[in-house]
């Protein structure tokens, strides 16, 4: 059974930010559709907390354009369109796969073992369908190759790049073949990585960002592709 990513929460933990990270995993995983219509009482509900958490919660998610308020009914999911992420690909494009060389520099025949966990972690939440589980384990594979590049503001801007980048593919076709095969090439990367062959692991990279127009947006690819 498909575990949701909007589902009751720990009360030690920030509600506010718990709320947050849940509500934007089911957004950019597109467990909530763009378009849909969300209410404040109706999520306090599903998380089991109080209404203020909640309202704090979404009024961050718009100030980052991914739900906008309607007077007397709630917020409604914003849509990205195509050519908005085509824009984040092609910046993503622009930034990610270069570094790769110098992450390959860095570990030629060192140890993968963080790496490969991370990256483990990303098909086993996949295919359990826990999509805030794999954008977590997702985010902190990437963002911590990018670290390898010693440049603290390409991380952030990736970091605030990828928050903004949307994977409506993932709760339709998270059991399919595809998928399951772009979430392995973590564990290629790595391997690529650990082999210093530098140039594959940035031609691997920019492959893997381009499912953000197809798999990851629920568009089919070809197999080579």
């Amino acid at each position: 059974m498909r575990r949701s990513s909007i589902r009751q929460i720990r009360v030690e933990e920030s509600l506010r930010a718990k709320v947050e990270s849940s509500l934007a995993a089911a957004i950019i995983s597109g467990e909530l559709e763009q378009g849909a219509l969300i209410t404040v009482p109706a999520l306090a509900a599903q998380f089991a907390v109080s209404a203020t958490p909640v309202r704090e919660a979404m009024l961050d998610l718009e100030k980052r354009n991914f739900v906008e308020s309607v007077k007397n009914k709630g917020f409604r999911v914003t849509t990205v369109s195509t050519e908005d992420l085509r824009e984040l690909v092609e910046i993503r494009t622009l930034l990610e796969p270069p570094a790769m060389r110098i992450a390959a520099d860095y570990l030629k025949g060192a140890s993968l073992d963080t790496y490969r966990t991370l990256a483990d972690r990303i098909v086993t939440n996949l295919e359990q369908a826990n999509f805030k589980g794999y954008l977590a384990a997702d985010s902190a594979f990437h963002l911590s190759l990018l670290e390898l590049t010693g440049n603290g503001r390409l991380v952030d801007i990736v970091s605030e790049l990828r928050k903004q980048t949307r994977m409506v593919g993932l709760t339709r076709l998270h059991d399919t073949d595809g998928l399951r095969r772009s979430a392995l090439e973590h564990h290629e990367l790595l391997d690529l990585l650990g082999e210093g062959r530098g140039d594959a692991a940035q031609a691997l990279m920019t492959r893997h960002i381009g499912h953000a127009l197809g798999l990851w947006a629920g568009v089919a690819e070809d197999a080579t592709s």
